[in-house]
């Protein structure tokens, strides 16, 4: 592709307040504008880079789903049953815990070759799942997948922010919006196939190919200035961040499950969390190169999307847990199409989540999506919360269209919030703080929703059926549709308004929780998004993008 530059014209001086000329200031290069301002085949450049990131985002959000429908599978081949929920723990606990310091290390030492890295070892730890032997190897082998994973969505965001201005990034959200519903609809029903037809191991092999395509377009296409760090890692302040991230991510986990909330387990893990999470706060003011800079959070926005992206993760991890077990539970609907009963919400978010960033790129105006979208989610939260036993399937799903478009209004706006929120130099661990923050809250949702749910379901089995009723749910308050089948009348009519009754309280909370966020965008403030000026600033165009159209 040929070099094209474009010359800047000259401003005439302007007087100073004695009347002498002052010489116009210069106007730098920014390469973030320069991508938005370059039309055609750079445009074409950056569509080609974003399909390999989205592929990339596939692998991330897609495996999980993926692999909750063979795990049933895998369990009756290695056996383990009671260390089941470690395979979903230990990739978890990797993801969060390395989360912020893949951001770091792509700030410190750029971005495409730390991004890569994490791609080639999340395919690494499938490739190794996949051939696991026993319990124990699959729970080690998912631990290494997870770290891979903790870098590919940071990556993804990152590359994006420092690719595409905050200005024209509406144009994508649609397409990011798109791929989060094509695994959460699609997970389920890929996993049962794959599964069915070709073997649990290729739940995990399946990755393989995927991400041999992301990481040759992404090697080929994309080109991102090198950086070389100047400084040396924060050993001491990643090790702590980890410590009180599994210690968090163990409480919520555990509590109210395998632990009672008060015993000692549950509150040595919170102190541990605690002291560590302090001891990390304290390190972050003497580290040379701090993993999570703590200056990025004296701008408001930045403090205030943080808050708002934790009570999104918090209250949309659990509509994401609960609703398909009441459409199953209580609606009847069938476990191998659960994917399909959350479209009405996925499809919502994806249309608002368009539009959203269509109208941002346009205006540059934002500050007024998070209030909408969090007003909106408080609304359908509620109308969740009145479902009962005589709810129709076409009122859940108009219900759930309102939540899904409340988090339209907000998924993408809060990422592009703190992008614009923090210097350039620090987009990498911007982006994977608001990542920590939306996927611990997701964490504190499900387990505190899980115990609220639990105890519910165990009380209202109590009061309706008596002994008959406890004894049903002793042993955890989900049953599978077939043995719920096998229950006398009066005990399954029982189970089922216990359901409501647990979906109720839960979706309740939720409405609760996410009035703060709602309350919270209130106070944020619209500044100008970098790269609004793009178009009308004659910049030298600098090479981000390979020249492979």
């Amino acid at each position: 592709m040929s070099r094209i530059d474009t010359p800047t014209p000259t401003p005439p001086p302007t007087p100073s307040s004695d009347g002498a000329p002052i010489a116009a200031p210069a106007v730098a290069a920014d390469p973030v504008a320069t991508v938005a301002a370059s039309g055609g085949p750079r445009q074409r450049s950056v569509r080609v880079v974003m399909v390999g990131l989205m592929i990339a985002m596939l692998l991330a959000m897609l495996d999980n789903m993926i692999i909750g429908t063979a795990m049933p599978t895998i369990v009756g081949e290695l056996g383990g049953l009671n260390h089941l929920s470690w395979v979903v723990t230990s990739y978890t606990l990797a993801t969060a815990a390395s989360t912020p310091i893949w951001g770091k290390l792509g700030d410190m030492y750029g971005r495409k070759g730390i991004f890569l890295t994490s791609i080639v070892l999340f395919l690494f730890g499938s490739a190794l799942s996949g051939a696991s032997q026993s319990m124990d190897q699959l729970i080690t082998f998912r631990a290494i997948q997870g770290l891979g994973a903790g870098g590919l969505m940071v990556g993804v965001m990152a590359v994006i922010g420092e690719l595409i201005p905050p200005r024209e990034r509406g144009k994508y959200q649609g397409l990011i919006a798109g791929v989060m519903a094509i695994a959460m609809i699609g997970g389920p029903l890929v996993g049962g196939s794959i599964t069915d037809n070709w073997g649990w191991r290729w739940s995990f092999y399946i990755n393989l190919p995927i991400g041999a395509v992301a990481l040759a377009m992404i090697t080929i296409v994309l080109h991102l200035p090198k950086k070389r760090g100047q400084g040396r890692i924060d050993y001491l302040g990643a090790g702590l961040l980890t410590v009180a991230i599994t210690s968090l991510v163990l409480l919520t986990t555990w509590g109210g499950t395998q632990y009672a909330w008060g015993s000692g387990m549950i509150i040595g893990l919170l102190v541990l969390g605690l002291v560590s999470l302090a001891a990390f706060v304290y390190s972050q003011t003497r580290a040379a190169e701090p993993v999570m800079p703590l200056h990025i959070f004296r701008n408001s926005n930045f403090s205030l999307i943080s808050l708002i992206g934790f009570l999104v993760g918090f209250t949309m991890f659990g509509a994401m847990t609960f609703l398909p077990l009441y459409q199953q539970t209580v609606q009847g609907a069938s476990a191998t199409n659960s994917g399909l009963l959350l479209l009405p919400m996925l499809l919502a978010m994806m249309a608002v989540s368009m539009v959203a960033g269509r109208v941002t790129t346009a205006t540059g105006k934002y500050r007024v999506f998070p209030i909408i979208g969090g007003g909106l989610m408080t609304v359908g939260l509620y109308l969740l919360s009145t479902m009962d036993v005589h709810t129709s399937r076409l009122m859940s799903g108009l219900f759930m269209a309102v939540l899904g478009a409340g988090m339209g209004f907000v998924m993408q706006i809060t990422m592009l919030i703190a992008q614009n929120s923090v210097e350039l130099k620090d987009i990498g661990v911007g982006s994977s703080s608001a990542t920590l923050f939306r996927t611990i809250g997701g964490s504190f949702g499900v387990s505190l929703f899980g115990a609220l749910f639990a105890h519910k379901i165990q009380d209202g089995m109590s009061h309706a059926a008596g002994s008959s009723g406890s004894a049903a749910t002793a042993n955890g308050a989900q049953l599978d549709p077939a043995t719920i089948a096998k229950f006398p009348p009066a005990l399954k009519d029982a189970y089922f308004h216990a359901v409501a009754s647990g979906t109720h309280i839960v979706f309740f909370c939720g409405a609760l929780v996410s009035v703060i966020g709602f309350i919270a965008a209130w106070f944020l403030v619209e500044t100008p998004l970098r790269g609004a000026a793009a178009k009308s600033a004659s910049v030298e165009e600098s090479p981000i993008l390979a020249d492979a159209i």
